[in-house]
């Protein structure tokens, strides 16, 4: 997990390629709800952190998944869940990936904001991009 600092806030930087992860890192993919992990940061998941094909959320292995390709209305409620399991699990350091800015055809501002306030969670760490679009204070 890198830090950068960004208006005086330490920003936690998600790598952009993830290719290992400490014991205690959990990389953060976008899924969908049947859990077909076939392309994409899910079939990393699937492949090296222990994401299960048919399981389309939560916590597998080191990785979690994260619904984003059932509407923008699904993504933030899956987000909020996920702010929630990542507040309960201090223990653990979030890597979260580009999700929903990939095959889920959304914008980085447009899932940025739903993770505004997992970003001030010190053990989630997010893309530079969603950063960029967050602008921390």
């Amino acid at each position: 997990m890198n830090e950068n600092k960004q208006n005086g806030k330490n920003l936690r930087l998600t790598p952009s390629y993830i290719e290992t992860l400490q014991p205690n890192e959990v990389f953060v993919f976008g899924s969908n709800e049947r859990g077909s992990h076939g392309a994409g940061a899910a079939l990393t998941a699937y492949q090296k952190f222990g994401a299960v094909m048919g399981k389309g959320e939560g916590l597998f292995g080191q990785s979690y998944a994260l619904p984003t390709m059932e509407g923008v209305e699904n993504v933030k409620k899956a987000v909020a869940r996920f702010t929630e399991f990542a507040k309960n699990h201090p223990d653990l350091k979030f890597l979260v990936t580009r999700v929903g800015c990939g095959i889920a055809g959304y914008t980085d501002k447009e899932i940025a904001p739903m993770f505004r306030e997992a970003s001030d969670l010190p053990n989630v760490s997010l893309p530079e991009l969603f950063w960029s679009v967050l602008k921390p204070c």
